[in-house]
């Protein structure tokens, strides 16, 4: 169930970047910081040994750069969402000729829709959350493509936060980040859990990497709970992507 990747695909931000979606109150998001902020992310995703192709920022898509959501990808196939947000459609598209590069594509259709923002890989198994992004429909397309490859899946409620990883992240072989609202999830049952405190949730959105786990930096009571993962830790700080109801998670597809 480890987390082993080759290649990284990320998509520059845009100086329209303070238009996107979010539902955060912290203000709005500084371009300058927010490209500094993300080169010190593709920086750090070299560092774990990855290869990273960088795509221009996306004329009139100011969430673009949250490229997690455009695709779901595998060994074996790359699955070319259809975004939740009507605002977002569209983005996939340069996606698909990315990732065509790489892998077989397959795609979620109308009326599916579905964010890879929900879904989190654990080894062959996958837990697809059911949000205001993602629907039924667009997960069990998701799961017959996924099975069609020897997977297997299971669906999960998202009663809270913008996305299923918003909450929920592999940071070891058998165990889970949870933040409190999942922690007593039957879904989750047969995984060790740690669970983030209530005042560090957006810590919950951190990212395993070849042995390696990079987390939002200004979290210490996480950052312990992490240490007894005996894991090197990286700290980013992504304040500006916050803003933006994005994470670590949401700026790369790892593969």
């Amino acid at each position: 169930m480890s987390q082993s990747f080759t290649h990284a695909l990320c998509r520059r931000p845009g100086p329209d970047l303070a238009g996107g979606i979010t539902t955060s109150d912290l203000g709005k998001p500084d371009f300058a910081l927010a490209c500094d902020q993300f080169d010190k992310y593709v920086a750090t995703l070299r560092e774990c040994g990855l290869e990273v192709t960088v795509l221009d920022a996306l004329e009139s898509f100011p969430d673009a750069h949250f490229v997690e959501d455009t695709a779901v990808v595998t060994s074996d196939v790359a699955v070319i969402t259809r975004p939740g947000a009507a605002s977002r459609l569209g983005e996939q598209d340069s996606i698909s000729k990315a990732m065509a590069a790489h892998l077989p594509l397959a795609h979620i259709e109308f009326p599916g829709t579905l964010d890879g923002g929900d879904v989190l890989m654990i080894g062959t198994h996958f837990l697809i959350g059911i949000s205001d992004r993602t629907n039924d429909d667009g997960a069990r397309q998701l799961g017959a493509i996924l099975e069609s490859h020897g997977n297997t899946w299971q669906a999960v409620p998202v009663a809270a936060g913008l996305h299923f990883k918003s909450s929920v992240n592999i940071v070891g072989p058998n165990t889970l980040l949870v933040t409190e609202v999942f922690s007593g999830r039957e879904e989750l049952a047969g995984y060790e859990r740690i669970i983030v405190p209530p005042d560090e949730a957006y810590a919950g959105n951190t990212l395993l990497i070849n042995g390696r786990l990079i987390m939002p930096a200004g979290y210490p009571q996480t950052r312990k709970m992490l240490e007894t993962l005996s894991l090197p830790i990286t700290e980013l700080d992504t304040s500006e992507f916050r803003r933006m109801d994005g994470g670590l998670t949401c700026l790369s597809l790892r593969f």
